[in-house]
């Protein structure tokens, strides 16, 4: 079937390739301009992680009626005197503005609160004004639609805070003065993450080419995968487009999202360029010799090379790209909506490459085919022909990692140990690790709202989120000597007294900084006798980590279940799947250990610009993506290697010599496209957004050991080790694999 296909679409080109043009013109309209007029950028989210857990639940309890539908923003005025005349007239008549917008459903200006009979201060007004009391809020409560807000009134209102904060600057030079909120912090790390995905596209594109004009030679060979590639990130983003009118999409899963389906797509055309010139040159040399080729023209042999490409090297791109969508179904187990959001269009995106590996490249192929098996025009250049073929993408039989796998094989047991001791010493670092959430904690310094929520942290700390809070269903005496208990743990600093919210008690616990979650789970290891909560944001993430840790040996048990299944019916053996999976744990936790070294310890900081006291531990996000993504990257190489390998056995070649051979034959394809992988990942991790710092990092490291020190050392030696037992099945289960095996 797959070899038909490959010839139906090489040989109708002009038709798929029209059907792929009018497809990817609609994605990346809908994209960039969308269906309602809303942008694909206009319509992402930035809610971070959540799960309805208890501090969700205290949130609900203790939430402002009056506040429900409705967004605001602030204008912060800080180092200024409440007192002078002049900041109180224009707070007054901004006000007043403020109030006459149509929409605006409250606006609230501290100084025009009065004080409690007797003079003191209102407790209302205590939120809205500087610790020190040299700044104040003034905030302005928008109303919602269907928990939309209109951008009109968004840029009315916003439009009037910064001609105010214009006003106050003109009056004090020193003042602080900015203009803020939650639409405003969205909107900021929107256009972050924007940047972050040209640059990493600008990043990634030229290198990519550039890596791939080495391996082919020649502009045309290289661009062929490329192409593949720019059709997966516009496919990405059209499917990300139809997402968010089903779930919320985050930022963080757009990036996520385009830089998976780029990786896959270079890694796919890689493949199926490489391998059809590989079987074109075959094909041409028996044309010679064979009675039945010899009658084909060039075409034809050339039609007939690139269904031989997609059954071979096409067949090893639906396994991989099904390996990959089944380790990310694995996380549809999972709680948080942001999860199942990169879960959803993880699945989709793979789709897209596989598409492009099985459809669009060979297409491609069937244009340009014939004038691939023609040196490169690199190869042309005197001195540097000689070169670029020691690196080109059809390997001899005889080479660099044929030499090395003999080598291997007069010790494998030795290498296998040193290769499995290396990648424990570089996982070590991951023995202490602190899951946090580092979405919560770091805000990109070129985010517009930088400056606005600095100052709001440092100088307006009741007006930020409660860290940790304390919620009770008590008396007040009952829920103040609960306040002092906690008052007496260490790392807290201070606890406020109970105050009443829609009938139940709230304390605000402030903790040293970091120390949170530990809090929060010791308050709630001994908790009082009546009803209470325990919430605020360190609650909330320690609820996402738990309900993390619960869908974790569920998303493990089915990923692993789903590739033991899919490599066994590749190659009958339940020897390979089994040190597969053990391997790429190993090499996993590798990946781990340098993510704790670089992002928790610190050690990174340097490289990457951001400041380590700000990274109490690994985000627990990128734990899961990078676990999850790794292992589908990982399985990726291994479908690589292991066809090859299989492909040697069936044809005859002794276990021993088909890895070999195996490895020679597909050395330089893995390498090369762990390489542009790696480079892929290392341009998205110099973005701004800490997540995709953390993730890029990670998943280049996970991807670099995998396509060298993993497949061309590590699997050799282990699988020369086994050789004796490495096809062996049950006999229960060879009916199986001969019924549902998956071949030719």
């Amino acid at each position: 079937m797959l070899r038909s296909l490959g010839i139906a679409v090489a040989r109708h080109r002009l038709i798929t390739l029209i059907a792929w043009a009018v497809v990817l013109t609609a994605c990346a309209l809908t994209a960039l301009v969308g269906v309602t007029g809303e942008s694909l950028f206009d319509r992402l989210g930035s809610s971070g992680p959540s799960v309805d857990g208890e501090a969700a639940e205290a949130a609900r309890l203790t939430e402002n009626a009056e506040g429900a539908g409705t967004e605001a923003l602030q204008l912060l005025v800080y180092n200024v005197d409440p007192a002078s005349a002049e900041l109180q007239a224009t707070l007054a008549d901004t006000a007043s503005d403020l109030a006459a917008i149509d929409g605006v459903t409250e606006v609230v200006n501290p100084l025009a609160i009065p004080a409690l009979p007797g003079g003191s201060p209102n407790p209302a007004a205590a939120p809205l004004l500087a610790d020190d009391g040299t700044g104040l809020l003034l905030t302005a409560s928008m109303e919602t639609t269907d928990g939309a807000l209109s951008d009109s009134l968004l840029r009315e209102v916003d439009d009037r805070l910064d001609a105010a904060a214009d006003e106050i600057r003109a009056q004090d030079t020193d003042a602080t003065v900015e203009v803020g909120g939650s639409p405003l912090i969205v909107e900021s790390l929107v256009a972050v993450a924007e940047a972050d995905l040209q640059k990493g596209e600008l990043i990634a594109l030229p290198v990519a080419l550039l890596v791939m004009l080495i391996i082919f030679g020649g502009f045309l060979a290289a661009g062929i995968p490329l192409i593949g590639a720019i059709a997966s990130i516009l496919g990405a983003l059209g499917s990300l487009y139809a997402f968010t009118y089903l779930m919320e999409i985050d930022i963080t899963v757009m990036n996520v999202i385009t830089v998976i389906g780029l990786g896959l797509s270079i890694d796919y055309g890689l493949l199926i360029v490489s391998r059809f010139r590989e079987e074109f040159r075959a094909l041409v040399a028996r044309a010679r010799t064979a009675p039945d080729l010899a009658k084909l023209d060039r075409h034809e042999l050339m039609l007939q090379a690139v269904g031989a490409t997609v059954n071979t090297a096409g067949r090893t791109v639906l396994y991989s790209g099904l390996t990959f969508a089944i380790a990310t179904a694995g996380l549809l187990v999972f709680e948080p909506n942001i999860i199942r959001a990169i879960a959803v269009g993880a699945v989709s995106v793979v789709l897209i490459a596989i598409l492009t590996g099985l459809v669009l490249v060979p297409a491609l192929l069937g244009y340009f085919g014939e004038r691939l098996l023609k040196p490169g025009l690199m190869t042309r250049i005197p001195g540097l022909g000689g070169l670029l073929s020691r690196f080109g993408d059809v390997a001899p039989r005889e080479g660099f990692f044929s030499k090395l796998t003999r080598g291997i094989q007069l010790k494998p047991a030795l290498v296998a140990l040193a290769g499995i001791v290396g990648l424990l010493l570089l996982g070590s670092p991951a023995l202490a690790l602190n899951v946090a959430s580092t979405s919560d904690d770091v805000i990109p310094a070129s985010s517009s709202q930088y400056e606005f929520l600095t100052a709001l942290e440092d100088h307006f700390p009741l007006a930020t989120p409660a860290q940790v809070e304390l919620v009770s269903d008590t008396d007040e005496a009952g829920a103040a000597a609960w306040a002092e208990e906690v008052r007496a743990i260490p790392s807290v600093t201070d606890v406020s007294a109970p105050v009443e919210l829609n009938g139940y008690k709230v304390s605000r616990v402030e903790v040293e900084r970091h120390q949170g979650s530990d809090i929060v789970r010791e308050i709630r290891a001994d908790r009082p006798d009546f009803e209470n909560w325990v919430g605020g944001s360190d609650a909330a993430s320690v609820d996402y980590t738990d309900s993390l840790v619960r869908g974790a040996p569920w998303a493990a048990l089915i990923v692993f279940v789903a590739t033991f299944a899919l490599l066994f019916l590749m190659t009958g053996s339940v020897i390979i799947p089994l040190t597969a999976l053990g391997i790429s744990v190993i090499s996993l936790g590798a990946a781990v250990g340098v993510l704790v070294w670089g992002f928790q310890e610190g050690n990174l900081a340097g490289v990457l610009g951001f400041n380590a006291d700000d990274v109490a531990g690994v985000d627990a996000l990128v734990l899961t993506l990078v676990l999850t993504f790794g292992f589908g990257l990982a399985m990726d190489y291994e479908m690589f290697l292991l066809s090859r390998i299989k492909e040697h056995y069936e044809q005859g070649e002794s276990t021993r010599l088909a890895i070999e051979t195996g490895l020679q034959s597909s050395g330089r394809i893995i390498t090369s496209a762990g390489l542009i992988i790696v480079l892929v990942f290392a341009g998205f991790a110099t973005g701004e957004l800490m997540q995709m710092k953390e993730i890029g990092v990670a998943l280049a490291v996970a991807v670099l050991l995998d396509a060298t020190l993993v497949r061309t050392l590590l699997v050799p030696a282990v699988m020369t080790s086994l050789e004796r037992n490495l096809w062996w099945a049950p006999r229960w289960m060879h009916p199986i694999h001969a019924r549902f095996g998956l071949r030719e």
